[in-house]
């Protein structure tokens, strides 16, 4: 999402033409004082506290992005605003239209990561226990993220699974009407259970889920390895990598920016 690949908190024109006309007009300031920080500016902050995993404190100033404080505040008020769902949805349909999203059969998959007592946050069962958190996260057949919710550590896979599905937008782009359901949802073990195929059929989508018990072996990795790439590029950024957040929002807040930037990379294919 930036200009130049050392420094990927930089805006180009490009991008800044997507996402300004999403951001919620500001209020009158109610005091005298600073100028306002133009918004820009703050988005080059947010980035670069997504991208390098600095705490918000010891973002330079003397980049020009304003305080950590006024940058934090400035994504949570954009996510309260819808924003990144916004601007996610924007991407989706620039890939329909161009018909690069590919609905044969989505893939699911829930990775856990580390994080302090914080909330929506839980007991790992893969890690000893630990407090930590989970990323959701649903692709289509080729990788690009759909949907993406944040839990607890604890929380089982499966029951996030619908949720998940729910989280799909509706997708124009096309002559006829917006799709949000795949095909298929391609899923590991950990999503094996009647009641959830059950529901899953009841949505005319059909189920590829591992069973328990049966050998690995199954073939899905041929297809769920898209899934594990995108998890790798969201860990990617740093600020993603542990949960240093001790409110959930502003975790999903990034979470939700760096959907949008690996969307965003998919539809840079597009020229």
């Amino acid at each position: 999402m930036g200009k130049r690949e050392s420094q990927p908190w930089i805006v180009s024109d490009e991008v800044w033409s997507l996402i300004e006309p999403l951001l919620p007009q500001p209020g009158p300031k109610l005091v005298e004082g600073r100028p306002r920080i133009p918004d820009r500016q703050a988005l080059c902050g947010i980035l670069f506290v997504l991208h390098t995993g600095i705490q918000w404190e010891y973002l330079p100033r003397e980049l020009g992005f304003g305080s950590g404080m006024t940058c934090w505040r400035r994504l949570a008020a954009w996510n309260e605003a819808g924003v990144w769902d916004n601007l996610h949805l924007v991407l989706l349909q620039k890939l329909r239209m161009a018909k690069k999203l590919d609905w044969s059969g989505a893939v699911i998959d829930s990775p856990c990561q580390g994080s302090p007592a914080r909330p929506k946050s839980g007991p790992s069962p893969v890690d000893r226990g630990r407090p930590g958190s989970k990323h959701h996260i649903v692709t289509d057949a080729q990788g690009i993220p759909l949907a993406v919710s944040l839990t607890g550590g604890n929380r089982n896979d499966v029951t996030q699974l619908v949720p998940l599905l729910d989280k799909i937008p509706a997708v124009a782009g096309t002559v006829g009407r917006p799709r949000r359901r795949p095909d298929a949802l391609l899923a590991d073990r950990a999503y094996d259970h009647d009641k959830y195929r059950r529901l899953l059929w009841d949505r005319g989508i059909r189920p590829v889920i591992a069973e328990r018990g049966m050998e690995h072996g199954s073939g899905l990795a041929v297809f769920r390895w898209v899934v594990e790439r995108t998890i790798a590029w969201l860990h990617g950024f740093r600020r993603l990598r542990i949960r240093w957040e001790r409110r959930d929002d502003i975790h999903e807040d990034f979470l939700g920016l760096a959907t949008c930037l690996i969307t965003h990379r998919h539809v840079q294919r597009l020229r």
